[in-house]
């Protein structure tokens, strides 16, 4: 681009084979304080523009090795910037037109007056310096355009990051309305039904001691009992899936109690052929009821064993990121329908032929309980993925 100074005026390539008209045009340009360079063929004069890149070129139609069109073309071409101001014998208006079509911007008849001279030169440097800011401008336009498109798309990520962290926020919601309800129904069926259950046991049991005798009515007696512990067991486990009372709390080592739990599934793993991948960093202790911490573990640890009856592997862990600790728990089984993952911590919800449906729910209790988050997806590859979240303090 040509030089624009406040201390210094453009540049100027002067390029005709007549040196009279060099000498001249340099005398002028130069007395009114521009840069002036002059060549006398349109090769020489076409290396001072790549050399100078000026502000305007004063190109001659008729030169040796180089015509003035096929100069004025180059320039055009390769130095935009530098706008062309062509020298034409009088009488030739028809080339003159032809040479604004291919990009010239003024044209000067010979012979010529230094005023007309400076005029057009002058006319045509307020053009150029209206048209390369318009082009600056428009660039500049272009890249704000562009800025605005970016963040139109980043808005767009973050407005779907926030939608999606409202469903999730809108599903935690209701999935606690549904244990809180759960919690006042169980409490009352505990209490409705353990006084009728507590009477069918002790006439069962008064009834085996009178039969005693019967080997077949004691086993119909023992049967009865049975069935009464029974019941009895899935009221403890509708109780544990509402808001209870904490247990006594005390420090919870989080790597060593996920180590102990795993310890415990230890036979079953190797009967099943499980490959483990275990990442536990190091996690300050935080207060809890050990046991429920244990029931994460457990019950998530159990349903990945159910998932994978034939091998696979069993991923665990454990990271931490500011003061929330990070835990993943992931199987390689056949994961979760798409139409179940909105149900899996639904009391009752089960897909197992002898399940209860309350293991995930009372996960999702705990985890509240410790103030933390719970989610699941399926893997990518295979198998389902339960993110924990919790805060360390």
């Amino acid at each position: 681009m040509g030089r624009v100074d406040s201390e210094m005026k453009d540049c100027i390539v002067v390029v005709d084979d007549e040196r009279i008209i060099l000498e001249l045009t340099s005398m002028i340009l130069t007395s009114r304080g521009y840069e002036v360079h002059t060549a006398e063929d349109g090769v020489a004069g076409v290396e001072l523009v790549r050399r100078h890149q000026p502000s305007v070129v004063l190109l001659d139609y008729m030169m040796p090795k180089m015509d003035g069109l096929t100069a004025l073309k180059l320039i055009r071409e390769e130095y935009p910037s530098s706008y062309v101001v062509m020298f034409t014998g009088k009488g030739s208006e028809e080339i003159a037109v032809e040479l604004m079509k291919a990009g010239a911007s003024d044209y000067i008849l010979k012979p010529f007056s230094n005023h007309d001279l400076i005029d057009r030169i002058e006319q045509v440097l307020r053009l150029r310096r209206i048209e390369l800011n318009n082009l600056e401008l428009r660039r500049e336009r272009e890249r704000l355009l562009r800025e605005v498109e970016e963040w139109n798309l980043e808005l767009e990520h973050r407005v779907e990051e926030k939608s999606r962290e409202l469903e999730r926020a809108h599903a935690e919601i209701l999935q606690a309305e549904k244990l809180a309800a759960l919690g006042h129904v169980s409490a009352g069926m505990a209490h409705e039904i353990r006084n009728p259950l507590n009477s069918i046991s002790l006439f069962a049991q008064v009834l085996r001691g009178a039969v005693q005798n019967d080997s077949e009515l004691v086993t119909y007696a023992d049967k009865i009992i049975n069935e009464v512990d029974r019941i009895d067991e899935l009221l403890v486990k509708l109780l544990a899936t509402s808001n209870q009372p904490l247990g006594p709390r005390s420090e919870v080592n989080l790597p060593d109690l996920i180590r102990s739990v795993l310890e415990s599934f230890s036979d079953q793993l190797r009967a099943q052929k499980i490959e483990l991948d275990v990442a536990l960093v190091p996690a300050e202790p935080f207060m809890a009821d050990p046991e429920e911490v244990k029931q994460i573990f457990s019950n998530l640890i159990a349903n990945a064993l159910h998932e994978m009856p034939d091998g696979g592997r069993l991923k665990i862990h454990l990271g931490r990121a500011d003061q929330v600790l990070q835990i993943e728990v992931s199987d390689t089984g056949a994961g979760i329908p798409e139409e179940h993952l909105s149900q899996i911590f639904d009391p009752f919800f089960t897909t197992k032929s002898k399940g209860t449906g309350f293991g995930l729910s009372v996960v999702l209790r705990i985890v509240k309980t410790l103030g933390g988050r719970i989610r699941v997806e399926n893997a990518v590859d295979a198998g389902a993925r339960f993110l924990i979240e919790l805060p360390v303090a």
